[in-house]
């Protein structure tokens, strides 16, 4: 028997476990209780860290399609399979006709952080796609525009705030989202000790809305007039006070100009709620304390998703809650961030549209193209066409809007690698499947989470189990050796060597890093004998912020002493940053960037838009699904069908829908037939399907998911609806048409 404590890597909430282990066998998953941060708490997605590693439909040998078969082949024979079909591809049609879509489950990946960009760089395709936009791209681009970096987004101050306004967040299943804080069930309950308030906006009345003082249902895709109007009211009756931050916030008077027009009682018969209920709250956000405003998920994937998300940092400006204890604050993270290296307080700040969809002639963001234009990319022949896709730890045809046009393309490819764990929904379509580590298998640590989190922290966690093949790193690094022509056995250990020294020679040559001059062969004799992604880890965090700067501070942070500490080390609360941590070329937040008032009369003219009374589909979270693989593991299925459509009582009557039955759901894009689930817990003219599910198709080999299908709602997704700002597909706020399946009767004799 043996005792292991890593981080739960199944969310952003990074719970601690303690898993107890025989031999290759987990025999218990509980919550790490010495754990810094989550201090015991785990939510039931952990106990599928154990299923998963029995899972007998999980891969551990690769496999590659022959005669139309998938079957098992050996890892040489996955690789000179890949050079086969690959290569010839590269050399005639060139680099652009291969497209890459990464999955969500990289951002938890410390080897995809590492190595992942650099097989990226070898291959430099313009046809990068990730789920981030059918996620929160929007919030990344207002960050990006407002304080410089794509990740220097402002996290609530939940352990020290009085007042907390979620705007389509339910973090009380999602354990957070732009927002690592496990146990955020406890943390609400907190500011409610102390006398504080939360109030939640959203279209349903979510476990985190009942939790809350207060619940308010809002329209879906209205939440930007909502913020406008209560940013509006603070401006109009003299409220707003940004304090110290003032001198450090170019546009302040041009904001309140432009939110001027939408007064509450402009905007309240769009989003459902009353002027005055629009007033009282803003007020109340103005005369706290110590405030902070959080939207997620259900803000961004709407057709004014960047304006709702900038509009979130403006009433924290307006409030004078930004940057501020017990409002909204940067984490400085011990690794990676962007806005923690070189000198601060200016920088090059982002820029948007370096290329563009050659179809349609979107914009990439942050190096990526919106993954709503993947399929006509594929589709459309010519010059550029994407011939070949690559998919890692992703489902694309399950997860973007209009999945059957997707899947219809993908099976025009020429060829198509996957590295995955399951044969799914996309990978079944695979020329080759390259079976990932599985998370014990593997080392561990929330690089990106730790940059969005409540409190600053740094936990590693070394590998549980041996891995039953080459690890991550290592099929990355052999991918990149084919993509740059050495074939399909290049040299893995000279591709991660200058993965190493590439970020040595940045850091060395940056002005105001913590090893700047310092020679770069005795940096890396320091990190010997590290190899992948935890030499890469151990350089990162020597010469991040609390880093002991190879021997300049010997009481700073190393991986070392993180191994010596397997609960964690808690490296304090977040503290006001403004302006080291800004990157903007003027040195200052920009409250009003040009792109986002530019696009302001998109969002004045939802105002007077004519409401049919139509029906309007919005998606949900679920406590025990976060990627739609989770579906494969018995204890987050367990229980009565999660895949129903809620409906409010009175448009069930309405349209002659009973509790349990069949409803047809019909989009521009497509339909869906899905079981009803009748509840006054959302607002009336609103429906919802959660996300993820629809696991029906032939040819998956996931039995227990197959065995609790449900219906995919992204059929119902219209891939031409993009938010424009960011490229974020419109997932939430579709108008449907509901009505009951017709049964046919039994043919009478």
């Amino acid at each position: 028997m043996a005792t292991h404590y890593r981080t739960c890597p199944f969310c952003e909430a990074t719970c601690g476990l303690e898993i107890e282990t025989e031999g290759r066998k987990v025999v218990s998953v509980r919550g790490d209780a010495d754990d810094v941060f989550s201090q015991g708490f785990i939510c039931p997605k952990a106990y599928g860290i154990k299923q998963l590693h029995e899972d007998p439909d999980r891969l551990t040998t690769p496999l590659v399609r022959r005669d139309g078969e998938l079957v098992e082949a050996s890892w040489d024979q996955a690789f000179e399979e890949i050079d086969r079909r690959l290569s010839p591809i590269l050399a005639e049609h060139g680099r652009n006709a291969v497209a890459v879509y990464l999955g969500n489950p990289n951002a938890h990946n410390l080897s995809a952080i590492t190595h992942g960009p650099a097989w990226l760089r070898v291959l430099g395709t313009h046809n990068l796609y990730s789920a981030s936009t059918v996620d929160q791209m929007p919030k990344q681009v207002s960050a990006g525009y407002m304080f410089g970096a794509m990740l220097s987004v402002p996290i609530p101050d939940v352990d020290r705030c009085d007042h907390l306004l979620l705007l389509g967040a339910n973090p009380l299943v999602s354990n957070g989202s732009l927002l690592t804080a496990p146990n955020m069930r406890g943390r609400m309950r907190s500011i409610r000790e102390r006398g504080g308030k939360v109030v939640v906006i959203d279209p349903r009345r979510t476990r985190t809305a009942e939790e809350a003082d207060e619940h308010h249902f809002v329209r879906p895709g209205t939440v930007a007039l909502l913020l406008a109007a209560m940013a509006c009211t603070i401006a109009e009756e003299g409220l707003d006070d940004a304090g110290a931050l003032a001198e450090h916030v170019n546009g302040l008077d041009e904001v309140r100009e432009l939110v001027g027009e939408f007064t509450p009682e402009a905007v309240a018969n769009a989003c459902g709620i009353e002027a005055g209920e629009i007033r009282r709250m803003a007020r109340e956000l103005a005369a706290a304390e110590r405030a902070a405003v959080y939207a997620r998920i259900g803000t961004c994937t709407q057709e004014f998703g960047t304006h709702a998300s900038w509009l979130v940092d403006v009433l924290n400006v307006l409030t004078g809650n930004l940057d501020r204890e017990g409002g909204a604050l940067f984490p400085r993270a011990a690794v990676g961030q962007k806005n923690s290296s070189g000198p601060g307080g200016g920088g090059r700040g982002v820029r948007f549209g370096r290329w563009t969809s050659r179809v349609r002639g979107l914009p990439e963001f942050f190096g990526e193209l919106p993954v709503s234009v993947l399929a006509e990319e594929i589709e459309t022949p010519g010059e550029g066409q994407v011939r070949a896709l690559v998919t890692a730890a992703g489902n694309p045809l399950f997860s973007t809007p209009n999945s059957g046009r997707l899947e219809r393309a993908v099976e025009g490819l020429d060829f198509m690698l996957s590295i995955d764990i399951y044969v799914n929904e996309t990978t079944r379509h695979a020329d080759v499947i390259l079976p990932a580590p599985e998370p014990l298998e593997k080392s561990h640590y929330d690089a990106a989470f730790y940059q969005l989190s409540t409190r600053n922290i740094a936990n590693y966690s070394p590998a549980v189990f041996d891995r039953q093949g080459p690890a991550e790193w290592e099929i990355y690094m052999r991918l990149a050796g084919i993509i740059a022509g050495q074939g399909p056995n290049g040299d893995v250990g000279a591709f991660d060597d200058m993965v190493i020294q590439t970020l040595i020679q940045r850091e060395v040559g940056l002005e105001g890093s913590r090893v700047e001059g310092r020679d770069p062969g005795e940096l890396l004799e320091a990190l010997e004998p590290r190899r992948g992604p935890d030499r890469v880890l151990d350089f990162l965090i020597r010469t991040g912020p609390y880093g002991d700067s190879f021997g300049s501070d010997p009481d700073g942070l190393t991986l070392e002493l993180l191994e010596q500490s397997p609960h964690g080390i808690d490296l304090g609360p977040l503290s006001p940053r403004v302006p080291e941590l800004l990157r903007t070329p003027s040195g200052k937040i920009e409250l009003a960037p040009e792109p986002i008032v530019a696009d302001i009369e998109r969002l004045r003219a939802a105002m007077a838009r004519e409401r049919n009374g139509g029906m309007i589909l919005i998606g949900r979270r679920q406590l025990r699904s976060n990627n739609s693989w989770m579906h494969n593991l018995p204890a987050l299925v367990k229980g009565k069908d999660g895949c129903t459509l809620h409906i409010h009582p009175d448009d069930a009557e309405r349209l002659g829908l009973a509790d349990g039955e069949q409803a047809l759901v019909r989009s521009a894009a497509g339909s869906v037939e899905a079981p009803v689930e009748v509840t006054d817990a959302i607002m009336p003219g609103v429906v919802s399907i959660p996300h993820g599910w629809g696991h029906d198709a032939a040819g998956v080999r996931m039995g227990v998911a197959s065995a609790h299908a449900g219906v995919n709602s992204n059929v119902l997704a219209d891939e031409s609806q993009v938010e424009p700002l960011s490229g974020n597909a419109v997932l939430n706020g579709i108008p449907v048409e509901v009505a009951p399946v017709a049964v046919t009767e039994p043919a009478t004799t």
